[in-house]
């Protein structure tokens, strides 16, 4: 009791000192950014990326309003490509201090692409140390709502991918992959006094199915204990849940007889497992048979407060792309909180939840100035103003009108920007691509409710594919049509998540006869062309579905045009969309669909 009492107090202490240090730097917000800035150009000062644009400007006896200006007047704003070849020579080996003058060892992949091809982020010890600062405060945060016992357990359905080595030795793999084997990963959990039900070799396991079925197990067998349930994205804890009213009869079955299925046969996953689960426990298998018997009578409505009765919410990213699982969420949470987990990005981490008990849908994260140097561009809807030109219908190149850069300090509520980022880990002034909007201010540091991906248009679960990705894989099918004699006359897709595995539908609109064997192997071959790091992992562990190809009947897309235009759309100012969840748009297009093909890639 003595010791129990101990731990609370600690935590306490250590929740309330990581809160006034937050407090402190938003009050100050708009100094702390100039002196973030002053800390990243004099740690890298030198690089060869910055003697490039700045020469031998001597930074340090400047002042920071001048060295601000100085900055973001000679530096340019840039997007990935930009830094591409720097990233690219370090990944091959070239230890020349290029973007940053330490050492980077380590490259996250990130979901987006870039011309077709996987990104390359630099990740380094500030990328590990911020992460786990965020969880603390983030944690600290929610334990003022929604207190937790010390020692607790989470049920976290996470995974790490593969790491992988470059040409130049550097280790390669996404940013939760570096995370979760990083020391701060395993501190974390004893700063915060939470502990995680799963093992790293479940974590690391390498196949999805396998370790969402040790979670299950795990976090089952952990069930009086478990104090909230997470996972990063939404999604993973919705597919976990479904996989669950499959598999409650072989997890009971574990349970009861102290064992494992033989669905495991990863050799170190098993023998972890099976030192936890070592005994029979045939009294805690009946209980959650016997629930479970009711749950699905129910069609397991509130399953986790029902099979974790101490669980006090439910945690995780459900802004964006995750907003379509929140109904199914809701479903199998009860009346749990919903809790969005923090917003960030492979480059960096941006801004924490200080109102955890909003609902996701409304949840707004205010920017943590130490992290990096945060800029905005300011993003005004284009007003219709479309071409015919040369009889094509032609439209601007992108859906915002920019504004000038403004700095943090200048941000005002109710507009959208898009985020440019400087870190420490050595992207200057880089576009990311991310549309936010100013929703109020904490202290002095604007809070932002995320909006969208800028020119992402495919998503269901960790993937990420733009117009750029999906016009690349059209093309790749519409080679082989070409060669049957027929022509693509237009095209558009769809991310469907209204059932699981959520899966994308590309609908075709084609002139000429084609066999049904042809247009089979179009749609397996636009599914084995998207590279996106994302979609290839989700693909082959079935996280997401066999593409779908529809294909329908001609003078469809004269349909959604006329659509458009009766809604007081201009025909010079008309483009197809290329990705559509308007739901007029789609019953245009499924009952004009005439044949389905589901793509056999993956087997």
């Amino acid at each position: 009791m003595e010791q129990e009492t101990e731990i609370i107090n600690h935590k306490h202490k250590a929740e309330t000192e990581i809160i006034r240090w937050f407090e402190e730097v938003a009050e100050d917000a708009d100094l702390v950014q100039q002196q973030t800035l002053r800390q990243i150009l004099e740690l890298n000062h030198g690089v060869e990326y910055l003697k490039k644009w700045l020469g031998d400007i001597k930074l340090q006896e400047m002042d920071e309003n001048a060295l601000e200006t100085i900055y973001t007047s000679l530096v340019p704003l840039v997007s990935h490509a930009d830094l591409e070849p720097y990233i690219q020579r370090i990944a091959d080996g070239d230890t020349a201090p290029l973007l940053t003058q330490h050492p980077i060892t380590n490259l996250s992949l990130s979901s987006g692409t870039t011309e077709g091809r996987q990104k390359f982020v630099p990740f380094t010890c500030h990328s590990s140390q911020t992460t786990l600062q965020i969880f603390k405060l983030a944690a600290a945060y929610r334990s003022s709502l929604y207190p937790i016992k010390g020692g607790g357990k989470i049920l976290e359905f996470i995974y790490s991918s593969k790491q992988y080595k470059t040409k130049g030795g550097l280790i390669a793999g996404t940013a939760t992959t570096h995370y979760y084997a990083s020391e701060e990963f395993k501190a974390k959990q004893q700063e915060t006094k939470s502990f995680t039900c799963s093992s790293e070799a479940v974590i690391s396991s390498g196949d999805y199915k396998q370790s969402t079925y040790c979670h299950l197990l795990l976090g089952l067998h952990f069930s009086q204990e478990v104090e909230f349930v997470t996972s990063t994205f939404a999604y993973s804890m919705v597919q976990a849940f479904r996989s669950f009213e499959e598999l409650w009869k072989e997890l009971c079955h574990d349970l009861r007889e102290g064992s494992l299925s033989s669905r495991i046969n990863i050799i170190k996953m098993r023998k972890a497992v099976l030192e936890i689960i070592n005994l029979p426990n045939p009294e805690l298998a009946s209980r959650i048979e016997s629930i479970c018997e009711e749950l699905k009578r129910e069609d397991w409505c509130c399953l986790i407060p029902k099979l974790w009765p101490n669980a006090k919410y439910v945690y995780s990213i459900m802004t964006g792309s995750m907003q379509p699982y929140l109904t199914k969420l809701r479903h199998y949470g009860g009346e749990l909180p919903l809790v969005s987990a923090d917003y960030g990005s492979t480059e960096s981490w941006i801004g924490v939840n200080v109102d955890p008990s909003s609902p996701p849908e409304n949840v707004t994260f205010a920017v943590i100035p130490t992290f990096s140097y945060f800029e905005f561009i300011p993003l005004y809807r284009q007003k219709s103003h479309y071409n015919y030109q040369n009889g094509n219908i032609n439209s601007a190149n992108d859906d915002f009108i920019e504004g000038d850069v403004v700095p943090l300090s200048q941000v005002k509520i109710g507009q959208q920007y898009e985020i440019v980022l400087t870190t420490f880990t050595g992207l200057y002034r880089y576009r990311l691509g991310d549309v936010v909007e100013v929703a109020s201010f904490y202290k002095k540091t604007p809070k932002l409710n995320f909006i969208c991906r800028r020119k992402l248009i495919l998503t269901v679960n960790i993937d990420k594919n733009t117009e750029k990705d999906l016009q690349l894989v059209v093309e790749r099918g519409s080679q082989i049509l070409s060669k049957a004699r027929a022509d693509l006359v237009d095209f558009t897709s769809h991310a469907n998540v209204t059932k699981q595995p959520g899966h994308y539908v590309i609908y075709w609109e084609i002139k000429g006869e084609v066999e049904e064997m042809v247009l089979g192997e179009c749609c397996r071959e636009m599914d084995a062309s998207f590279v996106d790091h994302g979609y290839v992992v989700s693909r082959k562990t079935n996280s997401i579905g066999p593409l779908e190809l529809c294909i329908v009947e001609r003078g469809t897309f004269k349909k959604i045009l006329e659509y458009f235009i009766g809604n007081g759309a201009a025909m010079s100012q008309f483009k197809t969309p290329r990705c559509t969840s308007n739901q007029v748009l789609l019953k245009i297009l499924n009952v004009c669909t005439i044949k389905r093909f589901h793509s056999t890639a993956y087997g």
